[in-house]
């Protein structure tokens, strides 16, 4: 099992990126990027923020995603609806948990913000393992997240 280098990593996406403005541009490098910096994401991708509390597919790397998730359902919707960071261990004891791959067992879903506090929609990552994310995790995507789409026009 890879662990992601994050210090690394947040260097890569700021270089990339470097005064992008466009959210669904920055969601897709974002989505690569992190994707392919460790074994333990099967699933890499977001969900975008369209109004009427409803979140739709974004850019995202993985098998198919689901295409459209209200606020009031599942990991992602809970990421969006309260504005907190999602860490689920166990997805089987996540009530009302939208299986859109079945070999989903583990689940971090960030919300993502530009700097002006528009919610532009969440960033979610999905394991086949259990337990396969931490708070260190968490910390460190937050914090690049932050980064990447503080100049983001939604």
């Amino acid at each position: 099992m890879t662990h992601v280098n994050y210090k690394e990593l947040a260097a890569v996406i700021a270089s990339l990126t470097e005064g992008e403005t466009d959210a669904v541009a920055l969601m897709a490098t974002v989505a690569c990027e992190v994707h392919h910096s460790d074994d333990r994401f099967d699933w890499t991708g977001f969900y975008r923020s369209v109004g009427n509390d409803t979140l739709k597919i974004g850019p995202y790397q993985g098998g198919h995603g689901c295409l459209v998730i209200p606020f009031t359902r599942g990991v992602c919707g809970a990421a969006a609806k309260t504005g907190e960071v999602q860490l689920v261990p166990d997805v089987e004891d996540f009530p009302g948990h939208i299986a859109c791959a079945s070999s989903t067992r583990s689940e971090l879903v960030l919300p993502v913000y530009n700097g002006d506090g528009a919610l532009l929609g969440v960033f979610d990552l999905d394991s086949d393992q259990p337990n396969a994310f931490t708070q260190d995790d968490a910390d460190a995507l937050t914090s690049i997240l932050s980064d990447c789409f503080a100049q983001a026009i939604a």
